[in-house]
């Protein structure tokens, strides 16, 4: 099947040859063969996420120039770009102070909204989210400025915290990063060491994703300094672990395994000492987050026949976020096209996309192996001719 022109393929293609290499070259300098970069190019193979980063990192290119602003097409379709605008508004509010011409709700109201909002994302209701979003954060603003409190500059970080999740399931990486900005802005006028290390360890995604794992994993130590100088709380030792998570998946994707089975040890350990701690920030942190975790760390290494094995084993609580819950079906998905189980693939991006239809549809992880099963097909399931068209394949 030919490379589409505005395909990640086709842009690792273009980038590749500004930057005067040759395949061959490009390969010396990543950890991926010439086999599979001619076959990403040519749109034989999907760009994981892990050979996007990898090739972004060694073109010093951003990522995004090698995924473009995605899914535009169906943002608009789905009429979720136009609700971007109004949060990219609300962000700048930050220093304005006091607005004279807002009514805001009682602060119990605003505090408790903050909460639902977290709550929105976690069970992948973005639409939802984002549209009550922009008038919480200026209602917050506005009364944190006039009435300044601790509860209120935490309740302010967290709808700040709210935007960075939406907007990064979204693909607008740059308005994810004014959103950390200003929840860190947020988090230390409310003196919440906590909350200081959820945003180190969302800052440290952040270059996961872009292929910067030295600073992502700096960014993981920082968070762990900062919980380290409070109190030893059941919410220091949940920041603690979710720290040791994050760890986790950026040392698989820089190929550390002995690291990544030391995070993982560390992160079991504290979740046998506490328990399920998914009330912790919305951290979902937690015996079952560390399972999945474990497996996505084995998926990021291409140890698909151990990540397929641990799949097998995990069994998700009711409890556990719609958000996890889709993202397991995404990495099982995955696992199953690479270890040659097409058919399984294709009914976890099926349980997936029941799950949690809006994250799935925008979930780069998904849409590659939607693309790798379109390609490795030689007659297309119904199915999958549905899956492929409705991400815009």
């Amino acid at each position: 099947m030919p490379n589409r022109d505005d395909s990640t393929g086709a842009r690792v293609r273009e980038q590749r040859k500004l930057a005067r290499l040759t395949q061959r070259e490009l390969a010396d300098r990543i950890p991926y063969s010439y086999g599979l970069i001619n076959s990403v190019e040519c749109g034989l193979r999907p760009a994981t996420s892990d050979f996007v980063a990898a090739v972004a990192h060694a073109l010093k290119i951003d990522v995004t120039i090698l995924t473009g602003q995605p899914y535009v097409t169906e943002l608009q379709r789905d009429r979720l770009a136009e609700l971007v605008r109004p949060i990219r508004e609300a962000l700048d509010l930050y220093d304005l102070g006091v607005n004279p011409d807002l009514s805001a709700r009682p602060t119990p109201a605003l505090i408790k909204e903050a909460d639902r909002l977290c709550s929105e994302v976690r069970a992948t209701h973005l639409r939802n989210a984002a549209r009550a979003l922009p008038e919480t954060i200026a209602e917050l603003t506005h009364t944190a400025w006039a009435q300044p409190s601790t509860e209120l500059w935490q309740a302010l970080a967290s709808t700040y915290r709210t935007a960075h999740d939406i907007t990064v399931k979204l693909g607008y990486y740059d308005l994810s990063a004014v959103a950390l900005d200003r929840m860190a802005w947020a988090a230390e006028r409310a003196s919440d060491p906590y909350l200081g290390a959820v945003r180190q360890y969302m800052r440290a995604l952040v270059y996961f994703r872009e292929g910067e794992y030295t600073i992502g994993q700096r960014l993981i130590s920082s968070g762990h300094c900062i919980v380290g100088a409070a109190d030893p709380t059941r919410e220091a030792l949940a920041v603690t672990g979710q720290l040791h998570l994050g760890a986790s998946v950026i040392a698989a994707r820089a190929r550390q395994t002995s690291t990544v089975v030391d995070h993982i040890s560390e992160a079991r350990q504290i979740a046998t000492r506490i328990g399920d701690a998914s009330d912790v920030h919305w951290l979902s942190f937690g015996p079952t987050n560390v399972a999945l975790h474990r497996m996505s760390a084995a998926v990021e290494m291409r140890h698909y026949d151990a990540a397929m094995k641990q799949s097998r084993k995990i069994t998700l609580p009711p409890s556990l976020a719609t958000s996890r819950r889709a993202h397991f079906f995404i990495d099982r998905a995955r696992t199953e096209m690479e270890t040659g189980h097409a058919e399984a693939a294709l009914r976890s991006l099926v349980d997936a996309r029941h799950a949690a239809p809006e994250q799935t549809r925008y979930h780069p992880g998904a849409r590659e192996t939607i693309s790798g099963l379109v390609h490795l097909s030689r007659r297309t399931p119904d199915t999958l001719n549905h899956m492929a068209a409705w991400i815009g394949l």
